[in-house]
This record gives C-alpha cells, sequence and structure tokens, in this order.
C-alpha cells in the first residue's frame, strides 16, 4: 500500500475550511485532478455517504467509487475507495495559533491495480505524481480560503 501525505497552513479557522471542505460535491472547485462527483445515495453528509468521482490524471481517466467513514465536523473526513484505486483516505483540520490558522493533512493509503503498475505505480504514480498533485490542489484550497472575504 502507498501512503501520501500533504499538508498546508491556511490563515483561517478550521470551521471556515470545514465549511469548504464539507460540501464534497464542491471538491472538483479545488481538486485539479477531480472532474465530476456523482452521489450514489440518499445522503450527501455524514458517515455513510457514497459517491464516485471521475479523476483525471494525465492520460490516465477513472471512476473513484467512495463511501465517507469518519465525519467530525470540524475535524476531519475519512473515505474509503473501493473502485480501480483502492484503500482509504483522510482530511485532518488542526487548529494552529490559537485557532485563527489551521493545518490541513490529508493522508491516503492507496493500492494501484496491476494495469496501473501495482506496487510500483503505487511508487512512480502515487508518491511522485499524485503527492504533487494533491499538493497543488491544497494550495489551490488555501488561495480559495484567503481569498474570501468573512
Amino acid at each position: 500500500m502507498g501512503r501520501i501525505r500533504v499538508s498546508v497552513e491556511i490563515a483561517r479557522p478550521p470551521s471556515d475550511v470545514w465549511s469548504v471542505v464539507e460540501p464534497v460535491e464542491h471538491h472538483v472547485d479545488w481538486m485539479a485532478d477531480a472532474v465530476e462527483i456523482r452521489f450514489t445515495g440518499a445522503t450527501t453528509r455524514g458517515v455513510g455517504t457514497t459517491f464516485e468521482c471521475d479523476t483525471k490524471v494525465g492520460p490516465i481517466r477513472l471512476t473513484d467509487v467512495m463511501t465517507v467513514t469518519e465525519w467530525e465536523p470540524p475535524r476531519s473526513m475519512g473515505v474509503r475507495h473501493d473502485g480501480v484505486v483502492s484503500g482509504t483516505g483522510i482530511f485532518v483540520l488542526e487548529p494552529i495559533d490559537l485557532g485563527r490558522r489551521t493545518r490541513f493533512i490529508w493522508t491516503e493509503d492507496l493500492d494501484f491495480p496491476w494495469f496501473l503498475g501495482g506496487r510500483l505505480g503505487e511508487i512512480a504514480g502515487g508518491r511522485a505524481v499524485m503527492k504533487r498533485i494533491w499538493a497543488r490542489n491544497l494550495a489551490r484550497l488555501k488561495t480559495l480560503l484567503e481569498n474570501q472575504t468573512s
């Protein structure tokens, strides 16, 4: 399993960061690799929410099938990946500077199928490519949040 971890410090309190992260359907606004999100169940928030995320990384397109497994506003959101790529992921929001700022930590433990390189794909594609993409995603989220007017 390939572990990928990225983080960023955002000059907004965790509640403000959560207000942008909580609507899963808007992750496409700050995640460059997320093309479209479709809910597959009756719920759109909280543990048990299921959705598909069409993902594009270079020439590779796939549908990521996810279930929300952890939901602790405004602290964390965890998912299980059950699509072509499987594994788990979690966003953790840590208050810093007495809660005036937030450290956003994104960790994924993913298994790649053989046709995406298996273990080698996890190392080359996951740790090298996906880590850079997700770091840029967090930079986009930071910009989005820090440019909001209160």
